[in-house]
């Protein structure tokens, strides 16, 4: 966790296709770049940004987002999300995150992630898969 310091960016990229607009997910009904694929290039820009520096059996998890989608993208145009870390506190990352398509700034906020121990994580969805299946 040494390596994981504020100011680390990452960016992702996408270019919005029909199965990336808000009719096709059903999170509306206007044929543009639907809001949780717009949060979805977010947090994966926030991945790009330190899960290459995370120790051996690390990763993150994300646990809350503050997102504002101020303007919409139609089919076609690429969209850009960038994510910074902007604080460092124990296992809790905090990231800056912003998208953008062609024109303008699409959308911003906060992203939150924690970083686990990937197998005792792995462990506890087990545990709760199988009280699920004794039901």
């Amino acid at each position: 966790m040494d390596k994981i310091k504020p100011g680390l960016i990452g960016e992702a990229e996408m270019m919005v296709g029909t199965s990336d607009t808000a009719p096709r997910i059903g999170s509306g009904r206007i044929a543009v770049l639907a809001t949780p694929k717009m949060v979805s290039l977010m947090e994966e820009a926030a991945l790009a940004a330190i899960e290459h520096l995370l120790p051996e059996g690390k990763q993150s998890l994300g646990t809350h987002l503050d997102i504002t989608h101020i303007a919409a993208t139609p089919v076609g145009m690429t969209v850009k999300a960038e994510a910074e870390l902007i604080e460092v506190n124990g296992r809790k990352l905090l990231f800056a995150v912003r998208a953008r398509d062609e024109m303008d700034l699409i959308g911003e906020g906060r992203h939150e992630r924690v970083v686990v121990t990937a197998a005792s994580f792995l462990s506890r969805i087990a545990e709760k898969g199988k009280a699920l299946k004794a039901r």
